[in-house]
């Protein structure tokens, strides 16, 4: 098979990277097709630094565009083939002086059609070892039921050897009694009885070693059974949980655990009857070299070490401390209330309401100078029970608890000189409590995992990220010093988090192309990010103008809570550098749209289209970020419906036609509107009405060239141009009329669409003016500045006002930038 049949075959996500590849000219996706055999089979490596063999090379490739062409003739229905074949020769005449180009060229595709492959080969056996994984771990299950289910068979099996041997001793006592009573004078006769006797005790000796050597069987067994459960089920649990915590959608139920654990004790328990029992029979009836005398201590010792290993282990926090109205759990507030559950995985009935459960914090709390101390308030001992848990799980559920700081300084004598900021320390709930039955007791304590503390909401955001950083690398639940030396995070495991945050706010996650976009925004262009690592200072410290974590976390916010359902149906590209939305539609036609998250705005999403322009080349145009203050007046998909244009002959047009690639808008969009539109729509009365000012693209950068990749800029790459803040200023009408110019400092407030020399990919996407220049403003007027309209004619205002040349101009390109919270008219 050809590579390129390979590729053909690939899935729908890679056949797109292969249209993207093919997007451009230099080797046509139809050359690649009808050509791909006699392409693969040359060495055009070697041709790149061969002027001979390129030249060869090229003159086989303008015959074989040739055959290719004749065959196309015979065939009437390819006559637009036939045009194109005839059009990629003729550009390929430009080539004939300096063949080692075109060389190079072809040799560039091939490698990264390789490196697609290598993409779907690698996810494909992610996909494989993901599949085996979780074959493993089923075998794994169905392993550790099957030695649970002999475990049960074999103490099952013990009882009824214990009642046998019970039995043959009492067979033994009564005869041995009889013997005692009837005193036979007869030396033989009784010398035959003492036989008999002396064989039945040899038996019940027997008896006695083969049920002590199966009792240590059974609690081998047990052993074993408690090491896979505390070692590797429970592990696996907690560690589950610490990324359910962060969003992962990892199952954290405990029923299955809370059955194992039950049925192990459960078991061990009759071991101890087993060993009772024994004891009973041994003071009944003894004799020298007794085996119950000698080795019964020893099991006796043996079962409960394992059984308190296991009830150690048994007690667990099942829901991680959590406030209503939180980012997510381990973060809590003073004086704000939180809930949080115990959980007991042994079940006996019989200890329903009888254990009661403490709280206290910070238990083991490290010597830190300046580390807070805090007081539990409200309900802190309740009783463990069956009826506060839908599956009669053994909880204490702790429904108002209240934190309060402590007035005394923190640290002592002793205490460490490490700094940490408040969202940075780290705190632990403890909840202890005594298990008493069949005279086993115990004290049992269960944490919960770090928890941050702090004292208002504007600490939230800082102090998930803490949260997030230290359950997605520590495996050391009790490392309260974790931030004083925190590692890094491997990319793949960083991207992983990431795409929780999606998966759980939204039920999708982000894909690999959008993880991509990501990645070069935090390191630059890179062959590969897997060997990367992001550091705590780059997450949520560095600020350029603002940390990746801010940045991140308001497009999570805002797609929460306004773009829901239009990223779970996939409408949103969401996270893609501009160059990249510049290759994506430099091709498409007229009216294709893509929506993207803003860069350089905290919470912001835009789109950006194809235009085209006079001479026929695509144009791509951006409307400015909508942020939280637009979403709240009118759905998005209501913005998409109803953005309008002004063309030149003042008639205003929706220039959003087909949503990238190819899908037409209503069919993307449809299902979402409202019934009502135009007029009557039910969000117009919500929407205030501005002046919309869209700029064309940098004069200064080819729009029909991909744009060069921006390198770094401080801790965030992709960030060039394009910087704002987050308030921008309103204008009303009069203001505007007034002064039509921004005064000075102005556009602090507005967002920044300075383009550097050479051009920049993060400047935003600009219209061009009637009869203006490429580099002057155009403003829009919305229909209730008509001239139907009662108020002033926009008409009748000079619009020189606003033209002017950006070379000549002695105004700085910023002053001209109207803040408006819409692009567009909505009517």
């Amino acid at each position: 098979m050809t590579q390129w049949e390979s590729l053909r075959q690939l899935a729908p996500v890679y056949r797109q990277q292969l249209h993207e590849l093919y997007d451009r000219d230099d080797l046509p996706m139809d050359v690649r097709h009808y050509l791909s055999v006699w392409i693969e089979k040359q060495d055009w490596q070697r041709a790149a630094k061969d002027y001979g063999l390129a030249i060869l090379l090229f003159q086989q490739l303008l015959e074989n565009l040739d055959i290719q062409h004749s065959r196309f003739l015979l065939q009437e229905e390819s006559f637009l083939m036939q045009h194109n074949i005839k059009r990629y020769k003729n550009n390929y005449q430009k080539y004939q002086e300096d063949p080692c180009v075109l060389a190079s060229k072809i040799s560039w595709f091939l490698e990264k059609e390789k490196e697609i492959l290598h993409s779907a080969e690698l996810a494909e056996k992610v996909q494989q070892l993901c599949v085996e994984q979780e074959a493993m771990e089923m075998d794994s299950r169905q392993d550790l039921e099957r030695r649970m289910a002999c475990f049960r068979t074999d103490v099952q099996c013990m009882e009824h050897t214990i009642v046998c041997l019970e039995e043959q001793q009492d067979e033994f006592d009564f005869k041995y009694q009889t013997h005692q009573m009837e005193a036979v004078a007869d030396d033989n006769e009784k010398q035959k009885q003492w036989k008999i006797l002396q064989s039945l005790v040899n038996q019940l000796n027997t008896c006695r070693k083969r049920t002590l050597v199966e009792l240590h069987k059974i609690l081998e067994k047990a052993g074993e059974l408690i090491e896979t459960l505390v070692k590797k089920e429970l592990v696996d649990w907690q560690r589950r949980q610490q990324k359910s915590c962060i969003g992962a959608p990892d199952d954290v139920s405990l029923e299955q655990l809370e059955k194992w654990f039950t049925c192990v004790a459960t078991c061990l328990f009759q071991v101890r009857e087993f060993l009772g029992k024994l004891e009973e029979l041994s003071g009944k009836v003894s004799y020298e070299n007794d085996p119950l005398k000698t080795q019964k201590p020893v099991l006796q010792e043996h079962a409960d070490a394992l059984l308190q290993n296991l009830l150690l282990y048994s007690f667990v926090v099942e829901t991680q401390p959590s406030m209503p109205q939180g980012k997510g759990p381990l973060v809590l507030r003073t004086n704000v209330q939180f809930t949080v559950k115990a959980r007991l995985l042994v079940k006996f009935p019989e200890l329903n309401h009888a254990m009661k459960v403490d709280v206290t914090m910070d238990s083991e709390a490290p010597q830190i100078k300046g580390y807070r101390r805090f007081n539990v308030l409200g309900t802190k001992s309740k009783a463990l029970n069956m009826t506060e848990s839908q599956n009669r799980g053994m909880v204490a559920d702790f429904r108002h608890l209240t934190l309060k700081e402590q007035k005394c300084g923190g640290g002592g004598k002793g205490a460490s000189e490490i700094s940490l900021s408040v969202t940075e320390e780290l705190h632990i709930l403890n909840f202890d409590t005594i298990f008493d039955f069949k005279g086993v007791s115990l004290k049992l304590q269960a944490s919960s995992l770090p928890m941050v503390i702090i004292s208002n909401s504007s600490q939230q955001q800082s102090a998930w990220a803490s949260v997030l950083w230290f359950n997605m690398l520590s495996l050391d639940t009790k490392d309260f010093r974790f931030f004083a030396t925190s590692p890094s995070a491997p990319w793949p495991q960083f991207a992983e988090m990431l795409s929780w945050q999606f998966m759980s706010a939204t039920k999708v996650g982000l894909n690999e192309e959008q993880l991509e976009m990501i990645a070069f925004r935090l390191f630059g262009k890179q062959q590969s990010y897997n060997h990367m690592k992001v550091t705590w200072s780059k997450f949520s410290k560095e600020n350029a103008p603002f940390t990746f974590w801010v940045w991140f976390d308001g497009i999570l916010v805002m797609v929460k809570q306004y773009l829901a359902d239009l990223w779970k149906d996939g409408l949103i590209m969401g996270f893609v550098t501009k160059a990249k939305e510049k290759m994506l539609l430099k091709k498409k036609q007229r009216g294709t749209f893509l929506l993207r998250f803003s860069e350089s705005l905290i919470g912001g999403i835009t789109f950006s289209w194809v235009e085209t322009t006079l001479t026929g080349e695509p144009e791509i145009k951006t409307v400015r970020p909508f942020t939280k203050n637009d979403l709240e007046q009118i759905p998005f998909h209501e913005i998409i419906r109803n953005f309008q244009l002004m063309e030149l002959d003042n008639v205003p047009e929706n220039p959003l036609l087909y949503l990238y690639p190819n899908t037409p808008k209503e069919e993307a969009f449809g299902k979402y509107y409202s019934d009502k539109s135009g007029e009557n729509s039910p969000y117009i009365k919500y929407i205030k009405t501005k002046l919309m000012f869209v700029t064309t693209e940098n004069s200064l950068e080819s729009n029909s060239a991909v744009a060069q990749v921006p390198e770094p800029v401080n801790a965030l790459c992709g960030i060039a141009a394009e910087q704002s803040t987050i308030d921008a200023v309103e204008l009303s009408l009069e203001e505007f009329l007034a002064n039509p110019l921004m005064p000075d400092g102005g556009s602090d407030s507005a967002e920044s669409f300075m383009v550097p020399p050479g051009g920049s990919d993060s400047a935003e996407s600009f219209m061009v003016p009637p009869g203006g220049s490429d580099s002057a403003e155009s403003f829009m007027v919305p229909p209730a500045f008509s001239h139907s309209a009662e108020s002033f004619l926009v008409s009748d205002y000079d619009p020189s006002l606003l033209s002017c040349d950006l070379a000549s101009s002695e105004f700085s390109f910023q002053d001209h930038i109207m803040p408006t919270q819409f692009c567009g008219v909505f009517q």
